[in-house]
Formats: C-alpha cells, structure tokens, sequence
C-alpha cells in the first residue's frame, strides 16, 4: 500500500500564508472568555525548566554513534541504541506519561522503529506531515521526529506553525505524525502521545503498528541528521542540502476543505440571526487556532462565542475531553436558564465533540444517527448519495435503526477509527461514529469534532432557513426528540472507571469471559432474558483481517446490553468502561432521564461484573 508521502502533497496542504505575530505573553492569564485572536500562538508553560530529551548511545552499548551514506549536504549520524519496554501502541496511538517519553532514546527508539517498519519507498525522498496538539513536550518532540525523519532519508517535512496541526487536518493531508494524546490531560505531570497515520489518512492498521512493536523489540541504532533545531514559529520553508521543513497555516487547506463539504453561506445565516446564540468550548486545545477563523471569521459568529479558546500546553490545567464532566464550563453555560441556543465542545486534538441544545445534552450515539437521517437534506456533500453507515460496537443501536429505515448498508466495527477506514476507501461508508464522542464521514479518514458541529449547525440551519425574525427557532431538542418519535429511543450510558489497577480490572474481564463460557440463550439476569453472551469478533468485510477480544457483550432479548472493555487509549494504570442500552419504542417515555430508565440495567451490569469487588471503586470517575 503506497502511502500518501508525494510530491502531490504541495497542491493538497500548502496555501498563501502571512507571517503571523504572537498573542498575549505567558504573564497574561487569559480569561475563560478572551476569544483566539486571528493570529495564535502557543502559550508556553512559565513556571518550571524545560529539558530537552537527550538522543544518544545507551549507556550499554559499546560502540560510539558512526556517520552513515548521507544525502546532499547533510550529515546522518547512527546513534547506537537498545530496546526499551513498554512500546505497544494501544487503540489510537502510543500514550504515556510526558517524564516515561523524555528519558533517554524513548521516543527516537519509537520513530526509528516505525521507519524500519516501512518500505523504503513509502518515505525516501517523499514527503511527510508533522502536527499536534500543542501540548507540553510537543516543541522537542517536533525537533526530534524532524531529525530522525531526514536522516532516514526523507524529503520534506510540513509542519504546522508552533507544531499544531489538528488530527483532522493531518488526516486531510493523508496521513504523517500526530503529536497528541488525545483528550487526555497535558503538562510536564500528565500525557503525551504519538500515532502515525497511514496511506489515504486512516490511523495505521494494525499490521503497520504490530511491526513497529516488533522492531522496537529489536531495534539497535537510530539514524538522525545533524542539523540544527528548526524554528517552528514563523510560517517559510528551511533548507538543510536537499531535505527541507516548511512550517505552514494550520488552518487554511483543512477549512477550504470543509467549505466542500457544508454550505457555509446557509450556516452563515443561521450564526449570524439576532435570536440565535452559539457558543464553541476550545477546551485550550487545538481546536481554539481553528474556532475564530471558521466560526466568527468565515461563518459571522459573535467574538464572544469561543470559549477557552487559547491553545495551551496543558489546556488550562484542564483535562480536554469533551464530556459532561470535563467540559463543565460549557455544560454550566449551556444548563443556565437563559443559556445559548447551541453550544459544542472539541478534545486536544480536535477529533472529539460534544453537542448540547439549551439545558440538553445530546449522546453521540444520537449525534450520528441525527446526522446520518438529516445528511442529504442538510449537507450538500451527502446530497447525491449515503454510501453506507458504520458505528462502533460498544455504540447504541440508534444508528442501526436509520440504516433500516433509508435501505442503507450498515457496518459494526471494534473501537477505534482505524476499522472505518478500510470501508471508506472501500467505497461502502459515508457517516459513522463512536460513543466515545467521535463522529465523522468519509472527507477523511478521521473523526472529525469541527465536521460534527458544522453537521449540527448546518440541520439546524436547514429547519429554520424559513423561519421569519420572531418566530420561534426549531431547537436542538426539537430535532432529536422528533428523531426519537420516529426511530424510537435507545436510552445509552456509559460508566468510566479511570486509572484503576491494572491487575483487578483484568481479573475482572477474565471472570467475565468465564461466565461467557457458562452462559446459555434463554438464561435469566434478573427481570432481562439473555439472547447471547460473546466477547465481540470482528471480520473486516473488505480485507478479511479478524481483531478478537473487543468487549465482552451480554445481548438480552428485548435489545438492551450490556458491555465490558478495557479502554486502550489511557498512560496509566487501566480504564474500565461500562456501556449500557435499552430501547424504548413508546414516545411517552422518551423523555425519562437516562439513568433513571436504566437504573435496573446498570444496577445489573455492576452486579454481574463484580465491579466493585475486583476494582475496589464505588463509584465512576465519568458517567455520559
């Protein structure tokens, strides 16, 4: 599979660009409301010193670093090294705590072993794409992937200015290093993460990152260029002999993309209507360089419609998950009696969101299945054809039941993006989504959290484009209940149970894959009837590939479930989620709390699992 590192990337990411000047200085702390101004960048972290990781010989290794065949003007170093533990990548990427990456060869030893994964033709003198989320650890990570990536002989490397580039956009650019750890918190105390992502921009396969684990069990020398660190601040192009960096806009290429895919002079109408009130939580993260040029440069939203909208390396001191209880800024605003009429959220990275009405919080599972039953109507992009629909397995069955109904395919995948990537390039799949707060289509090969709220923004634009000043809006929890009358309600939750011992909450999956092996159709669970018990296998439709050992499933024989994983996009220690369903045909339910509707199911789920018995926990750390 060729991967997308050619020269056809010059047309695809690069844009006229102006040099752009520095906001506030790191002394200024800005106020949950300062909007990002046109122009960003990173606010630095002011209060400890920063030490740049050392790559060198191991101290076990007997031979000094030696110079290899170089490219014009360039001399390459191999630097001896050794194996370093702990190197598996998990769903998305390889996460750790930021000190585990800054010892010695740690992160270099990661990066080597991903080349020597490759064929040389996928990158020599090709071109590769290098962005992140802006936070701590990401200035000389940068450095380092640049000087690796050159002495292993690749061409040209863009990069976003000050390094951030969101995973949608790198995704855009088909592929190239994310530097992020996703919605997990940032600082010199907390995560930072590294993913690749392959070929048309999909995360790499799992045939990619078992090679990598292989080779860094093997590896014994790291190729760097010697050349000088690379100023990421200003947008240009550098030049060392015949390997370049060009430091270009983040935003510029991702933006015209979406312009193809939205009617934005529609949404345009909508944001800029005297009774419409809108309001987008950065989080500090990456999505707060992209908020003021989309939403209030190009689509007319108010300047004070961004939220926490300076990117910084540790978010804020806050933890950039788009849920209700990270993103409780958001949730406060939009809960208050006179609150905006739509309000959104996006992670670290910018591939999560969150979607709220005023004093309602809509489930992603319900995000997608609103999104693929309104997209030929609301979004030019879907208006010839929905290819087909996908959602992760742990997700509700609320998508499932729009696929039926609009004869589309549907598809269930294990968690994790890279599962949906295969269908796309398949041509079978156009919308799909996870639980997890990750919705997207096939314009990359990504989730995507601005693409989800321009989704959002663009039905609600749709049902009120006739809609007279004065006249009352049709709302967020107008169009999900009227989904609901028609589709009926699958009531969902999910419990997250963070950093627990690993040791208990592996006990606690292997006692439930025991009783999978006891279980029988027609066994009793309390009031709930089992229709099957399983620890979820995938089949890819498109390769034949098979991932096993995705989640421990109980199905009952009305369609509620229950569902067990071990999450893999954590640094320590090991999250324990929880996923419980139920559907509920009957309109005058609809509108029971959540967790009241499910209370026996949940209270069953605990029960069934010994939750507290292997874990210790009493309660979650999340519930949505």
């Amino acid at each position: 599979m060729a991967m997308g590192f050619s020269s056809r990337f010059d047309h695809s990411i690069i844009s006229a660009f102006k040099p752009q000047n520095s906001i506030l200085p790191p002394s200024i702390q800005p106020s949950s409301y300062l909007p990002c101004p046109s122009s960003f960048k990173v606010q630095k972290l002011p209060f400890r010193v920063r030490h740049t990781p050392i790559i060198r010989a191991t101290s076990s290794s007997s031979s000094p670093p030696t110079t290899i065949a170089e490219p014009e003007g360039i001399k390459i170093n191999s630097i001896p090294t050794k194996p370093i533990e702990g190197q598996k990548t998990g769903t998305s990427g390889l996460r750790k705590k930021v000190k585990v990456f800054m010892e010695e060869n740690y992160l270099a030893n990661w990066i080597q072993a991903l080349f020597n994964s490759l064929p040389p033709e996928d990158y020599k003198n090709g071109l590769l794409v290098l962005g992140g989320d802006g936070r701590y650890f990401n200035r000389e990570a940068s450095q380092i992937i640049i000087k690796i990536a050159a002495g292993n002989g690749v061409g040209k490397i863009l990069v976003g200015k000050e390094g951030i580039l969101s995973t949608p956009a790198v995704s855009a650019a088909n592929g190239g290093f994310i530097m992020s750890a996703s919605h997990n918190p940032g600082g010199p105390e907390y995560d930072w993460g590294i993913k690749f992502n392959y070929s048309s921009g999909q995360p790499a396969p799992e045939s990619i990152t078992d090679k990598i684990y292989g080779n860094t069990q093997s590896i014994s020398e790291i190729k760097i260029a010697d050349i000088p660190d690379v100023d990421l601040s200003n947008v240009g192009v550098t030049k060392y002999g015949s390997f370049s960096v060009e430091v270009i806009d983040p935003v510029s290429d991702y933006l015209e993309l979406l312009e193809t895919v939205f009617d934005f002079k529609l949404i345009k109408g909508l944001l800029s209507r005297p009774d419409f009130r809108f309001i987008f939580d950065a989080m500090h993260a990456v999505t707060g360089a992209y908020a003021k040029p989309i939403f209030i440069d190009k689509l007319g939203a108010s300047l004070d419609s961004i939220l926490n909208g300076i990117p910084l390396e540790d978010f804020g001191h806050g933890h950039p998950d788009p849920n209700l209880t990270y993103a409780k800024d958001l949730v406060n605003i939009m809960y208050a009696e006179d609150g905006p009429d739509f309000g959104a959220a996006s992670d670290g990275d910018g591939d999560r969101n969150m979607i709220l009405g005023r004093c309602f919080f809509v489930t992603p599972s319900d995000s997608v299945a609103v999104i693929a039953a309104n997209a030929r109507e609301a979004i030019p992009y879907f208006k010839d054809s929905v290819k087909g629909l996908a959602r992760s397995m742990p997700t509700s069955g609320a998508l499932d039941r729009v696929a039926e109904k609009l004869s589309l395919p549907f598809f269930e995948v294990p968690t994790g993006w890279k599962f949906f990537g295969n269908l796309m390039d398949a041509g079978q799949l156009s919308i799909c989504g996870e639980e997890s707060f990750g919705t997207g289509s096939d314009h990359i090969r990504e989730k995507d959290g601005i693409w989800a709220v321009l989704a959002w923004l663009s039905i609600i634009a749709q049902r009120n484009k006739d809609k007279k000043p004065g006249e009352k809006l049709i709302s967020v929890s107008d169009v999900v209940k009227e989904h609901w009358a028609t589709y009926g309600r699958n009531f969902f939750s999910r419990y997250d149970y963070e950093e627990c011992e690993s040791e208990g909450a592996n006990k606690m999956i292997a006692y439930l894959r025991e009783c999978l092996s006891k279980s029988k159709p027609g066994d009793k669970y309390g009031n709930y009837v089992l229709q099957f018990a399983d620890d979820f296998t995938y089949t890819d439709p498109v390769d034949g590939s098979v991932v096993s050992k995705q989640g421990v499933r109980f199905v009952f024989t009305d369609g509620s479930r229950i569902i067990y994983r071990l999450s893999g996009t954590g640094s320590a220690g090991a999250t324990v989620r929880v996923y419980i369903e139920q559907f509920e045909p009957d309109a005058s339910k609809h509108d029971v709390d959540a967790q009241i509707a499910l209370k026996p199911l949940i209270d069953l789920a605990l029960s069934v699992s010994k939750l507290k018995d292997f874990t210790g926990r009493e309660k979650p750390t999340v519930i949505t």
